[in-house]
């Protein structure tokens, strides 16, 4: 029996006018996907991702943010490139697949799996921890209770509940609670800052610099900052509901970054300068915190932004976590269009326009992620890597598709041709920041999706050794990272130092890059 077919690699007329998808609606237009993209990015991070940079790297967190944001932007125009003129549902999932055959589909389709299960629960973990200030036995010594595991269950449940009846509903709440989620962090700054600024933190924590510059990188995917901009993500998975996705993509998404640089940064630095100096006998790596802005508001004496803190900190989270429940269920029927999942969830219920199965699906990953990692901080690394290896899947994709094509038909963004290849080596190199500690958690996951892979093919020897030679670079990719942070800088043995352990990874990955972009165009030739 042969395996079944795969959707056509590579679809030229796509470029032009790609139609709406089997059973979805567009309906979403530049403001709601403007609000969807800058509400992902208020979630759990604005809670907990300034407190741990701090711990992290001290003030030089503040550098994380900027840095953190501009190879978003990069990634960012990657996506908005294949959103506005290969609008899918779950794209990310399904643009590999077409560029580069099933088995880099296969691989992509499994670590988006992964990292979709894991930020629900990250995002309920940080509810539930936040909530604990108001319902005793939530979170305790570090993780979340039996209880909190409940609680938080109960709010996924609430949550793929709302997404249930379809995507116009969805974005209406997105877009009231998005309001209600900048102000609370901008009320929050504008208070700590007229409390006054304690500049003795700054000396009495270490200085500037007090891990050394290199914490500051370690913070951007460590830290959960990277966690934090992937919501930016979240309208280019929804770009085949988006009325006009080659005009309101683009600015949805440059929009909500840039807003999400600057609201972090001064949060950064409104942290490091109201944390008291005498809390910092230990230095910030000595900081500890179950709800960090809550109970520095409670440690000023002002209660009453301890109260709207509290409250916001359910509200944040729970507006993220809509939104990847939304974004998250078109992915998880990708990866079933892919064939990661079986054909059952690679359907749209045909009243709602949405795909309900794989709404329960995640749901049901979801819950099995909050019982191994039951704090915000043990899963927020692996969905960080799991999802950079998404962008830089998608980097060479586009520019696959750039140079297989025919351009004179394709939208075409200015300085795609260097913009990828930059993304990709971005991608790779925040990969390789995140540490040793979160790669040996991340990459080994991987290896299953390449079973699930041979599985599919077991029966058509021929097509399965072509596809191998043709997902081949993506192997080589996943080994040169496991590589690299094992002999780097990076929590790993230190046999390369820093910075050459950067600078020879920048390098490979551009090897890597042209590598799979070579593959792609051969595949769509053959």
């Amino acid at each position: 029996m042969s395996a079944p077919p795969l959707p056509p690699v590579l679809d030229k007329h796509a470029p032009q006018a790609t139609p709406p998808e089997e059973g979805l609606r567009r309906e979403l237009g530049r403001w709601s996907l403007t609000a969807i993209a800058f509400g992902g990015m208020i979630g759990s991070g604005w809670l907990f991702s300034a407190y741990y940079a701090a711990q992290t790297a001290g003030p030089a967190a503040l550098l994380s943010w900027p840095l953190a944001g501009a190879a978003m932007m990069l990634v960012g125009l990657v996506l908005v490139q294949l959103g506005a003129t290969r609008p899918r549902a779950g794209g990310m999932v399904r643009w590999p697949l077409e560029a580069n055959g099933p088995l880099v589909g296969t691989a992509i389709g499994w670590a988006v799996l992964l990292s979709v299960a894991s930020a629900l629960a990250a995002e309920a973990s940080a509810i539930a921890q936040y909530a604990g200030h108001y319902v005793p036995g939530l979170y305790r010594d570090g993780q979340l209770t039996a209880r909190g595991i409940a609680a938080a269950v109960a709010l996924l449940a609430v949550l793929a509940l709302l997404n249930w009846f379809g995507v116009r509903l969805f974005a209406r709440i997105t877009t009231a609670l998005t309001v209600f989620k900048f102000g609370v962090p901008v009320v929050t700054i504008a208070v700590l800052v007229a409390a006054g600024f304690d500049s003795d933190s700054i000396e009495a924590g270490g200085g500037v610099a007090p891990y050394g510059w290199s914490a500051a990188l370690s913070a951007v995917a460590g830290a959960g900052i990277i966690y934090t901009f992937n919501g930016f993500a979240a309208p280019i998975e929804l770009s085949a509901e988006a009325r006009d996705p080659r005009r309101d993509l683009p600015r949805a998404v440059v929009t909500a970054i840039v807003l999400a640089i600057v609201l972090y940064t001064v949060l950064q630095l409104v942290f490091l300068v109201t944390v008291p100096a005498d809390w910092l006998a230990g230095g910030w790596h000595g900081l500890n915190f179950d709800s960090p802005f809550g109970q520095l508001a409670l440690a000023l004496n002002m209660g009453w932004l301890a109260t709207l803190i509290y409250a916001d900190a359910v509200l944040s989270p729970t507006g993220a976590a809509g939104i990847f429940v939304a974004s998250g269920s078109r992915e998880t029927y990708a990866a079933a269009r892919n064939g990661v999942l079986p054909s059952f969830f690679a359907s749209v219920h045909p009243a709602s326009g949405v795909p309900r199965r794989t709404l329960l699906a995640n749901f049901v990953l979801a819950t099995v992620f909050l019982v191994p990692f039951r704090g915000w901080q043990e899963i927020i690394g692996v969905v960080g890597v799991l999802s950079l290896l998404t962008y830089a899947a998608c980097s060479v994709a586009v520019s696959t598709f750039r140079a297989t094509d025919h351009e004179a038909l394709t939208w075409r963004m200015r300085g795609m041709g260097w913009i990828a290849p930059a993304g990709f080596v971005v991608s790779t190199e925040l990969i390789h920041w995140a540490g040793w500690h979160h790669l040996r958690a991340a990459i080994p996951l991987m290896p299953a999706a390449v079973i699930l892979f041979a599985v599919r093919y077991r029966q058509d020897r021929a097509r399965l050794t072509a596809e191998l030679r043709s997902g081949a670079w993506f192997l080589g990719y996943l080994l040169l990272l496991f590589v690299a942070a094992a002999v780097g800088s990076t929590g790993g043995s230190g046999r390369v130092p820093a910075p050459w352990d950067s600078v020879a990874v920048g390098g490979a990955a551009l090897l890597v890059h042209r590598w799979g972009v070579r593959s792609g165009a051969r595949r769509a030739l053959n």
